[in-house]
Formats: C-alpha cells, structure tokens, sequence
C-alpha cells in the first residue's frame, strides 16, 4: 500500500487503529503530545490492553509504526484520522483538542490527502467546526481539494469478540468522493464498512449508540433501588426477562458507569438540542442523574450491611476490589468506582483497594492500594466488589471474607454475601 497515514493521539482508540493500520502496510506515524506516552511507545510498551506489546514492538522494528510529538512528522501524509478526546467542561463540550488536532494537520494538508474525524461530539461537529478550520488554515477546500470525513470510534476496551477489526465501521463523508475514500482506508483494515448518508447522520448515530446504553443502564440501575426496597432479587428478575427472545435487551445494575463515553458523549447530544432547539432532552438528564447517584446508593448500603453487624462505616475498614470503569481492562477514565471511593473515604472509611489491572494513579487522597491477600480480606469490615475482573478469585473470596458487598453479581451466593 505504502500511504503514509498519521493517527492523531495514541490512547484508547488511536492506538489500536494505528497498529492496525501498520499491520496492513501502511506507514503509520502516531502523533501523541503526551512524552511519556511517546517514551513507552518508542520502547515497545503498550499501556492500552488492546494492543499486545509484542505487536507494537514487530511493527516498530519493521519501521511501519514511528510515534512522535513532532509536527514536522506528519509532512506528506496522505491521510490523516484524527482520535483526540471530546470531554466536557462545566457543563459545555471542549473540542480544543480535535481544534488543536486539525489546526497541526492543516500545514501539512495538500490537494489529493484525506482527514477523517473519529472523536465523539454532536451532529455538526465535522462541518462545521473542523472544516472550516482546515480549509481556513490550508487555503483549499473540503471535498474539492481534499477528502473530509467523520467515522466514529466503537472501541469496547477488553471485548476480545468485538474488536477493532471485527466492529462494523460507520463512514460518512462531506462529498461521495470523500466517503469512498475513507471506505477503501477503513475497508482494509476492519471486516466491514458501513456507509452513512451523511456526515451528521454518522455523528447522531455515534450518540445515539451511546444514548441507548445510558438510558437503558439508568432504567436497570433505577430498578435494582426500587427492587431491593420492595425485597425482590433484581438479578433473577433480569435473568427472568432475558428468557424472552425478543423485544429485550439485558442491562445490569452497576455502581455506576464510567469510560469515555457512557458519562460524556449523551451529554453533547443534550447540549446541542438545548443549544440549537432550546428545549431540554429529558431522557438524558433522567438518565445522567439516576448514573451519577449510584455510588452514593452503594454507600448507603454498605453503611446499612455495616450496622446490621454492629459496625459504622465512619471507622470501618473497606476493601475495594477493583478501580476500573469495567473489568479487565486498566481504564479508569470517569470510573464510579474511584467516585465511590472517594465517597467512602468522605464518610471516615479506611479504604484500601486491589486492581491488578490498572497501574494508573486515580489521584484519590487517602486512598490505599494493596495486594489481595487473605490477611487483606479477613481485615476488612466489608470486601466491596467494584469492578468483577476476572482474575479475582471470588469462590475463595467467599470462603475467606467476612461480609462481601457486590456491586457486580460476580459473587457465589452465600448468607454474608450482599447484592446491589
């Protein structure tokens, strides 16, 4: 193939998308402006669980991956994608990085090269942001110069059924000219191209995805409350309802949600009805508030499980398993389980927490990181299953524990054993 393709940011989805790429023989310079990540990059060291370490140091020796954090690097690219994050900043998305991102690649922009969006924001995104930045900076046009176009990521950290590859890849672009394009680059990466319609289609599509589960997740996350108050087992109702081959689809209590789309990407969706209609988009609010009071719920429970056995939580002893936003991965972006440490520790808990997933520092004071061990658990007032990786042991757990909170339902059932 020999296209020089520059992948903007080397995190959770530009990684795998650049390596990926390098595999399929593509030249693939990663752009990444933070150093370290550029450092273990240069060395072979994968900090993504997608991506093996192996794999990336093959492709670095074979010199069809370069990461950097110089500009100048990106000079003659034929296409570029760019994978920035989109967060939100009191209330109000923050496309600086996918700003910062087009205004490098616009000096290197020529006639005949592509840029394909694949950060998450609201419909109008692509046109009308990125585009006229790029053809402001670069003097030429989108779909006459040069082909634009939006295909959002659907990376699901740690899915090892539906990977990078594997996952249907929407396509959309701001000409017909533009879309085949980025079809004939995805297409030969990934087992299957979707076309869009139009770019706004792609980008409502990318939110609604993640609308749905977030509503959905709130609808079982609500339930699970009401349920345990009316003393009904939401989990064998859940399993009940999964029985009927149509017209459902199982969602699981949790303590909430966390990863960099679930907690953010509706609210752009939100932001941008409100911002252009003026009306709010309720479903959306409901759903984000009834998330976001999960951790608070679950310590509320504990406290209840705690002082059924004569022990307060202020003073208590706890022992989290797990810190990520879902299991086996090390991803910890928006992850209610470090909110809900930080909840217990407000509440004059002694939390100390095993993961031995995540090596990333949740920046939590007060927090204790330990091994598990069985002098761990026998310590503890209360063992809190956070995040059900499957390294945990949790038949062992239940031998050894005193009383096990499970936020997962991960847990053998047993009498000192306690659901969400």
């Amino acid at each position: 193939m020999g296209e020089k393709v520059v992948v903007m940011g080397q995190g959770y989805v530009g990684l795998p998308l650049a390596v990926a790429a390098a595999e399929r023989g593509y030249e693939v310079v990663g752009f990444e402006v933070d150093e370290d990540r550029v450092k273990k990059l240069a060395v072979g060291e994968s900090y993504v669980g997608d991506v093996d370490s192996a794999r990336l140091a093959a492709l670095l020796d074979s010199g069809a991956y370069r990461p950097t954090m110089e500009p100048d690097d990106l000079a003659g690219f034929d296409l570029a994608v760019i994978t920035v994050p989109t967060p939100m900043r009191d209330g109000l998305p923050d496309l600086s990085y996918i700003e910062s991102a087009g205004t490098t690649l616009a000096r290197w922009l020529r006639p005949g090269a592509a840029v394909s969006l694949e950060s998450t924001s609201y419909p109008g995104t692509t046109g009308d942001v990125l585009a006229p930045l790029l053809e402001r900076l670069s003097g030429l046009a989108a779909g006459t110069d040069f082909h634009l176009g939006y295909s959002p990521e659907r990376i699901d950290p740690g899915n090892t059924r539906w990977t990078f590859t594997t996952t249907p890849k929407v396509v959309a672009g701001v000409d017909e000219r533009s879309r085949r394009r980025l079809a004939d680059f995805y297409g030969s990466i990934v087992d299957q191209v979707v076309p869009a319609p139009t770019i706004r289609v792609a980008e409502m599509a990318k939110v609604l995805e993640n609308t749905f589960r977030h509503v959905n997740i709130a609808l079982v996350n609500e339930l699970a409350m009401h349920a345990e108050a009316l003393g009904v087992d939401v989990w064998a109702a859940l399993d009940i309802a999964a029985t009927k081959p149509f017209g459902f689809m199982r969602f699981t209590p949790g303590p909430g949600v966390g990863g960099h789309c679930l907690p953010v990407d509706p609210l752009y969706l939100s932001w941008k009805v409100e911002q252009d209609l003026s009306r709010p988009f309720r479903m959306v609010a409901l759903a984000d508030e009834l998330n976001t009071q999960m951790p608070e719920y679950v310590v509320r429970r504990v406290t209840r499980g705690l002082g059924r056995r004569g022990q307060t939580l202020h003073g208590a002893r706890v022992l989290m398993l797990g810190l990520a936003y879902k299991p086996n991965t090390g991803d910890v972006r928006e992850s209610p389980a470090v909110r809900l440490a930080e909840h217990l520790l407000a509440e004059g808990a002694q939390v100390r927490v095993a993961d031995p997933v995540v090596s990333e520092d949740p920046g939590v004071a007060g927090l204790v990181r330990v091994e598990l061990s069985d002098e761990e658990v026998e310590a503890a007032h209360v063992v809190l299953v956070a995040t059900d990786h499957d390294a945990f042991d949790y038949a062992h757990l239940v031998a050894t524990a005193g009383y096990i909170f499970d936020c997962r339902h991960r847990v053998p059932a047993a009498d000192h054993v306690e659901s969400l």
